[in-house]
């Protein structure tokens, strides 16, 4: 049997596996180990299977199961092709990254930690795999209930506040959606993925339908105007939290406007307009929201919506260079966007603050973060050889292309704001001199927050004076006057693996942007979507 025949039946284990590793992990009271080692084997197993998954499929190849073997049109299709299994698998180097990240701050020790982002990994599969969209619906609720217990573990960090925002604001948008659908199947008479394909191009009742869905969707991504909650909660959650999200609800909302859209509306060139309208809008006002922000996360949450544009300029143009392009993008900015928060978010977590007027002096003091952050921050920016500029450049040649030069005008000026942006941070945080009470100022963050007591050294000319110090600083070093805060590499790892892996994607461009180009050939010809779930 080949590998086409194989996989089909075992595409439930990618939501299943995850679902039971989370209960057991659940079970687990007191040995964080053994919940560390639950959730990372499992995340690198689902890895390993998306890896699978994306060989297979490299060539076009579709994979469709009818979960339960109930027969076509009841049962709940699973379907993988290039560009599900392409996300898939960046969604799950992001999940490891977050988790090192999260172990690394101590964060992963509650013990419930590790069994919601199991369950947040199983909805993320299922959103990517179904082939309805009711049951889209269904997993993306999956996905957000572990998420409303991860912000209710961030607790007094996040606020009341931005919690009721994330909660209201998802609860709307589940709301509108479950409507649009109810709507689509009262229209059309089926929810099914590939049965609807072109029936909002028939039927204007369906296509009002699917707009719903897709506006509900839209707020999920993030999208301009209905993108304001995404700014208000992000910066308050944990780096490892918000690296997680950042890599996961936005991006499966994206995939899902990808889908529907190839699908629902067979790319119907009338409402494209109204994409490339948004998108432009979505990119100009992300990246203007930027510049008035003062904490490192707040200006990368701010970015994330403009970003969220340019991807989404691959839905407005609908052709084979645009989706490409965009769906590069997609890609692309999950990895670089997870490596700025990450590095940022080492530096927040070791020194107590993301204000960059608070800051300073850390390409001397943590040079490892500077390298790291200087990889990611450039490749946002598009600067070659990273794999931002393959994905920027591959974009305005799109729209170029279709002589949308308008478009092309405001992505190459908000690639300009977006350089500055970094270069604010840059400057800010690790340039300069730190200031002089950085250091006491960490230290005491870190009392605070892990209860420990550290050493402190007044060096004074004649006479240091001691006080009560880190573990890891030596007597010696302390009376030489050297400093005892210091960013752990435990910390720093994660988000350097994820800046290896933009250069990688720039320099090795050509494998991406073919798998790219898979991915959408398929959304443009979804023949083959269409016969592998009505022959599952």
């Amino acid at each position: 049997m080949s590998l086409t025949e194989i996989l089909p039946p075992l595409l439930p284990l990618l939501v299943g596996v995850p679902l039971l590793m989370g209960a057991i992990g659940a079970a687990v009271r007191k040995n964080k180990r053994i919940r560390h080692a639950i959730s990372l084997g499992t995340l690198a197993g689902l890895l390993a299977f998306s890896i699978l998954l994306v060989v297979v499929t490299h060539d076009g190849t579709v994979l469709a199961h009818q979960v339960g073997m109930w027969d076509y049109g009841i049962s709940i299709p699973f379907v993988v092709d290039a560009l599900s299994s392409l996300v898939l698998m960046i969604i799950s180097i992001l999940g490891i990254a977050s988790v090192l990240f999260a172990m690394a701050t101590h964060e992963a020790r509650a013990r419930f930690y590790h069994p919601f982002v199991l369950v947040l990994m199983a909805g993320v599969a299922g959103a990517l795999m179904t082939g309805d969209i009711f049951n889209l619906f269904v997993f993306i609720e999956v996905m957000l209930l572990p998420s409303y217990g991860l912000l209710a573990m961030m607790g007094a960090k996040l606020g009341a506040h931005g919690a009721r925002i994330y909660v209201s604001v998802n609860l709307l948008a589940s709301t509108l959606l479950l409507i649009g659908i109810a709507l689509v199947y009262a229209t059309a008479g089926t929810v099914n993925l590939a049965e609807l394909r072109g029936a909002a191009v028939e039927d204007p009742a369906v296509a009002v339908a699917g707009g719903v869905v897709l506006t509900a969707i839209s707020i999920k991504a993030a999208v301009v105007p209905v993108h304001g909650w995404l700014t208000r909660t992000y910066p308050m959650t944990s780096p490892a939290v918000t690296t997680l999200f950042s890599g996961i609800h936005t991006k499966v909302a994206i995939y899902a406007i990808y889908r529907i859209y190839s699908l629902l509306f067979d790319a119907d060139e009338k409402f494209l307009w109204v994409a490339l309208l948004v998108t432009s809008l979505t990119m100009l006002i992300g990246v203007l929201g930027a510049i008035g922000e003062k904490t490192t996360r707040s200006i990368l949450v701010f970015h994330m919506i403009s970003q969220i544009g340019y991807i989404l300029i691959g839905v407005g143009l609908f052709t084979g260079l645009g989706l490409t392009a965009g769906i590069f993008y997609l890609l692309h900015h999950m990895i670089v966007k997870a490596s700025l928060f990450l590095s940022t978010g080492a530096i927040e977590e070791t020194y107590g603050t993301g204000e960059i007027d608070k800051l300073g002096g850390m390409l001397k003091r943590e040079p490892l973060i500077a390298v790291t952050f200087m990889v990611a921050a450039l490749s946002l920016a598009g600067l070659p050889p990273f794999s931002g500029f393959v994905a920027k450049f591959s974009i305005i040649q799109a729209t170029l292309e279709q002589s949308h030069y308008w478009v092309a005008a405001v992505a190459v000026l908000v690639s300009v704001f977006t350089l500055l942006s970094m270069l604010k941070i840059w400057t800010g945080v690790f340039m300069g001199s730190a200031p002089k009470d950085l250091e006491e100022r960490a230290l005491t963050y870190q009392e605070r927050m892990h209860g420990k007591r550290y050493l402190r050294v007044q060096a004074q000319a004649e006479s240091p004076t001691l006080t009560i110090g880190p573990p890891t600083a030596t007597m010696s070093a302390v009376l030489a006057g050297e400093r005892a805060v210091k960013v752990p590499m435990k910390l720093i790892i994660p988000g350097m693996l994820l800046a290896a892996i933009t250069l990688f994607f720039g320099l090795g461009a050509e494998l991406l942007m073919t798998l790219s180009e898979t991915a959408a050939e398929n959304l443009l010809n979804p023949d083959g979507y269409v016969e592998a779930v009505s022959n599952a």
